[in-house]
């Protein structure tokens, strides 16, 4: 450490990056790249060295996770040009019927819900739902605060039951199991819990808002007439099929995170060709789509060296010395609680970077605690995945953008009101069970 600091102020960048995410039109690029510089100056890594030091970030887990977000977005951009996306959202919101606020609501959470897993991506499955479902849910009255509820309450799930989504890839690289035994240990209690969180919720704020807001006179009633043509309705057969059978291989030959790129590009590249796109017209679609992202796969890169200075610092270390007194006296149950606490309200808007933070700081007691992996994978889950309620992030702000909501009360309501204690709860009644 530089000027011999005691390894516990390598934790410096950490705090440094939580207190700039706060700064009004800090981009989040900019602000981890300068806590990793901070973090090379506080380690004496020298500056002159850092491009090999993000040549290798090239090669890390952080940087195959942020590819699979890439190319989630670039699977969305062919779906929504084939029309495979809007038919799949009309003919789930057919099925279940919008004739009541009640059953609109249900309706919209199963189609957030299955078009994120079937996507791994929270906001581009929400872009590409919300046009769709604004007007019909409009019809029978629900507000915009409602269904930015529904947006990131249900939305979220679906990445917890998502075989490619990067809380599942992370979780999958960081304990070992396979997607089945996460699915069934941490992906499916934490999913019900946050519906069943969500629903209540949203069926409270709509009569809360209702008479209060509207979407406005510019929004169309549903087309009650929509029919899917035929090739549409062969591209979107095609993407489903083709869906199935890539993550049911997957599961059998247990395929890991890097099978997940795979599976994106096989089922992009078959849909937009039984849609009669040209391969050429695929590919363009698919890099429309990761361009977008393209800051977000610089940013984890850029997270991976600043994670790992911090770790050079011995932080990690100093602070689990200073843990080890508390969670030694508190057991598994303490553990759990603990962790998670830590976990929730931790980096906003770096799920994946601070799943690897939490597994850095808490894995070395793990053993000793006799803390399995399924309780360690619902434990990381719910550290990293829950923050995003905890604090006005971009998952928040983009769902309120994408349901046109301006009050953000609601979304706190739904964070604190049932998110945040609901999903602690599960944990510390798994510590007992798992």
């Amino acid at each position: 450490m530089i000027f011999n600091l005691p390894p516990i102020c390598g934790l410096f960048p950490l705090l440094l990056y939580i207190v700039l995410s706060f700064r009004k039109g800090m981009h989040p690029l900019v602000n981890v790249s300068i806590c990793a510089v901070v973090g090379a100056i506080l380690v004496k890594q020298p500056l002159g060295s850092l491009g090999a030091v993000i040549y290798e970030s090239m090669g890390s887990f952080l940087a195959l996770v942020g590819f699979i977000i890439m190319l989630g977005s670039g699977l969305g951009v062919v779906l929504r040009k084939t029309g495979v996306a809007a038919a799949i959202v009309n003919v789930l919101m057919r099925k279940i019927g919008v004739k009541t606020q009640k059953r609109a609501i249900l309706a919209t959470m199963v189609s957030s819900v299955c078009l994120v897993t079937l996507l791994g991506t929270l906001a581009g499955a929400n872009a590409v739902i919300a046009p769709i479902v604004i007007p019909l849910v409009a019809a029978v009255g629900i507000t915009p605060s409602t269904l930015a509820i529904i947006f990131q309450g249900a939305g979220q799930t679906g990445l917890f039951l998502s075989p490619f989504s990067p809380p599942m890839v992370t979780l999958m690289g960081i304990t070992g199991l396979s997607y089945p035994r996460i699915l069934v240990c941490a992906g499916i209690p934490i999913a019900i819990v946050m519906w069943i969180g969500t629903y209540l919720i949203a069926i409270k704020v709509q009569k809360d808002t209702q008479g209060k807001e509207d979407f406005g006179t510019d929004v169309e009633l549903p087309d009650g007439n929509f029919k899917v043509d035929p090739v549409t309705k062969r591209a979107t057969f095609t993407f489903v099929i083709t869906m199935a059978v890539m993550v049911v291989y997957g599961i059998i030959t247990k395929g890991g995170a890097s099978f997940v790129i795979l599976v994106m590009l096989v089922a992009a590249i078959l849909t937009g060709l039984v849609a009669k796109m040209s391969a050429g017209e695929i590919f363009d679609s698919i890099i429309e789509g990761c361009g977008k992202l393209m800051w977000l796969f610089f940013m984890f890169l850029m997270f991976n060296p600043f994670l790992n200075f911090v770790t050079a610092s011995g932080a990690f270390d100093a602070m689990l010395e200073l843990m080890e007194p508390l969670i030694g006296s508190t057991g598994k149950l303490g553990f759990t609680l603990l962790t998670v606490l830590v976990g929730i309200f931790g980096i906003n808007g770096a799920a994946v970077a601070q799943a690897l933070m939490i597994d850095s700081l808490f894995n070395g007691f793990l053993p000793g605690l006799g803390v399995s992996m399924e309780l360690w994978a619902m434990i990381v889950l719910v550290g990293h995945q829950i923050t995003s309620y905890a604090y006005p992030g971009v998952d928040m702000i983009g769902a309120m953008g994408l349901a046109h909501a301006k009050n953000i009360k609601p979304m706190l309501q739904l964070a604190y009101m049932a998110i945040i204690p609901g999903t602690i709860l599960v944990c510390c009644i798994a510590s007992f069970i798992l």
